[in-house]
């Protein structure tokens, strides 16, 4: 039984019987549907590891060249974007389908083969990365080759699990636009085809003189029939290996071909054209993609060559030589967090720059301020040369200082406001329940250990075309802080739920939030995404779990000392009048 079947279009077997018992119909048909497959544009499809042209390494202009395709909307805090330098586009239509296509080998559905951890979200720990990608690419090929409820086929899948072929169905479907219905209406064409042909060879016998006075081919034997029925292909045969030469469909199928590569070709050198002025920022948002292009002015085109890196690939490092640096600069960080927390002293009123806001208010401003100061500079060409190497962070080309400069910076509006935003709403309550300098150190701590769990897992796992940058990681963890802080406390948004129920504690939002961010970096396949770093919102909420319960272990051991000294002074006071009064008593 084909597994297949309840997911796979019409069987092309149907298609031709009811084309043969029609053959009006079939005119019609055939006409219509290759009208309609001539114009057709072929999706390119593109994972995480094969998207548009672009290396980490050598950014023309940031804030253009970080723009990832698979999503058009950004969420509250979205991160890591992706571009890589070569573009693969698979074979989605029925006459691109290779003269040497077997349906045992199927056909190649992106440029690399999914890695063992895709492979695990996909269809689970059971199968091995190999037979994995082999069965995409056996399913892609039936889709593109119309053989999807072909029962004949089936042999060359028939040691994978049912529920695999179905999940690999589903996630060629989600992610590689193919017209199976068609891929299939044309394969029954081409059966249709070849039943003519059969049925003309053995009622003329003029036909069969003619054949074998043209073609130089043999008749297959008995044993090439049956090797062929022990391992079929899954595709008919073409001109070059017809045994009935060219017919009326071949001549059609040859001008159809031509026009389908002419329109390729067309709108491969369009792709290419406009991906060469997007990389020279001349094309804007999504809305503004039409626009006629402009030439730079030689100001822009001054900088943008400085800015642009000299490399041609990243540099042949192994992984610790790419992480060590920075963990030893991360610990460094930690250890000033750690001074200024336990030393920090609030300025006078008169040494304050706004004597007249709050602490908490003037905290965070400082910080929002500093943020929207980074943003603007983005678009001033001279300062890319210093922002492509400090105020992101590459994973190919790693250094230190970008942990900290990263953590000021945005390439979008949505982001940016996004991370203002959370940090105004939680950071001021913070601020007050801690104090300035604890508050400080937590921020710049989690945003710290944020990048450095973010470096890790694009070094170690994702890959080195990847860059990242934000103040997600330093918010998240002053959100975890607040939240782990008061996770006993019950909170009411807008005076819901109203009494006398209670609302939910600070532990719920929090177990929230984490519950979130395990499902989207385990379980979620949603492209979306895969375009947040879900490694950096993990280390900073870490980190602000884990600052937050040492800083409140540090302010209890401070009020407990203090109370000490308050008794102390006391009873020494006491004892003063108890040594006093018996000096009056004579």
């Amino acid at each position: 039984m084909n597994i297949l079947s309840s997911l796979a279009p019409p069987s092309s077997f149907q298609i031709g019987i009811r084309a043969v018992s029609r053959q009006s119909e079939r005119i019609l048909y055939t006409a219509s549907a290759r009208q309609f497959a001539t114009v057709a544009r072929v999706a390119p499809f593109k994972t995480g590891c094969c998207g548009r042209s672009t290396h980490a390494v050598g950014l023309l202009r940031p804030s253009r060249a970080l723009r990832y395709e698979w999503t058009q909307s950004h969420g509250l805090l979205p991160r890591t974007t992706v571009r890589t330098a070569f573009t693969f586009r698979a074979i989605v239509h029925y006459s691109l389908l290779p003269n040497d296509y077997e349906d045992a080998n199927g056909l190649a559905y992106r440029k690399e083969d999914l890695t063992q951890t895709e492979v695990n979200k996909i269809f689970g720990a059971h199968i091995t990365a190999r037979d994995a990608n082999q069965l995409l690419k056996i399913i892609h090929g039936r889709r593109v080759a119309g053989t999807l409820d072909d029962p004949d086929l089936q042999q060359n899948t028939a040691h994978f699990l049912a529920a695999d072929k179905i999940k690999a169905l589903e996630y060629l479907r989600k992610n590689i636009p193919v017209d199976e219905v068609i891929n299939a209406g044309l394969r029954a064409e081409d059966e249709l085809r070849l039943l003519e042909e059969q049925e003309s060879e053995f009622n003329s016998q003029e036909a069969e003189e003619q054949f074998e006075e043209t073609s130089p081919q043999k008749t297959p034997t008995a044993k090439e029939v049956e090797e062929q029925r022990l391992a079929p292909t899954g595709r008919l045969p073409r001109q070059d290996d017809s045994a009935y030469g060219e017919g009326v469909f071949d001549r059609i199928r040859k001008r159809n071909e031509a026009k389908h590569a002419a329109e390729q070709e067309r709108l491969e050198a369009e792709r290419i054209k406009r991906e060469e002025e997007e990389a020279l920022g001349n094309i804007g948002t999504l809305q503004t993609q039409q626009a006629k292009p402009r030439e730079l002015s030689p100001f822009v085109k001054k900088y943008t060559e400085r800015a642009t890196s000299s490399l041609a690939e990243p540099p042949k490092m192994a992984a610790w030589e790419r992480l060590l640096p920075t963990a030893a600069f991360v610990l460094l960080v930690l250890g000033a967090c750690a001074v200024l927390a336990a030393y920090y002293t609030p300025p006078k009123r008169n040494w304050r720059m706004w004597p007249d806001i709050p602490p908490a208010a003037a905290t965070c401003i400082a910080l929002i301020l500093g943020n929207f100061a980074v943003f603007a500079l983005w678009k001033f060409p001279p300062a890319w040369v210093v922002f492509n190497r400090y105020m992101l962070l590459v994973a190919a080309t790693p250094r230190p200082l970008q942990v900290i400069g990263a953590m000021f910076s945005h390439h979008q509006a949505t982001h940016m406001i996004g991370n203002m935003v959370a940090l105004w709403f939680f950071g001021i309550r913070l601020h007050d329940d801690i104090g300035r300098g604890n508050f400080l150190a937590l921020y710049f701590a989690s945003g710290a250990v944020g990048f450095l769990a973010s470096l890790s897992n694009l070094v170690l796992f994702r890959g080195l075309q990847f860059t990242t940058l934000g103040a997600s990681g330093a918010v998240y963890g002053i959100m975890a802080a607040f939240f782990w802080l008061h996770r006993a406390d019950e909170f009411k948004i807008f005076g819901y739920p109203p009494d006398p129920w209670s609302g939910p504690t600070g532990a719920v939002f929090l177990g929230l939030i984490v519950g979130l961010h395990i499902w989207a970096g385990l379980f979620s396949r949603n492209a979306a995404a895969f375009t947040y770093d879900i490694a950096s919102h993990v280390g900073g909420i870490s980190a602000g779990m884990l600052g937050i319960e040492w800083i409140q272990k540090s302010m209890d051991s401070k009020a407990a000392a203090k109370v000490k000294d308050d008794k102390h002074n006391s009873m020494d006071v006491l004892g003063k009048v108890v040594e006093q009064k018996p000096k009056t008593d004579n």
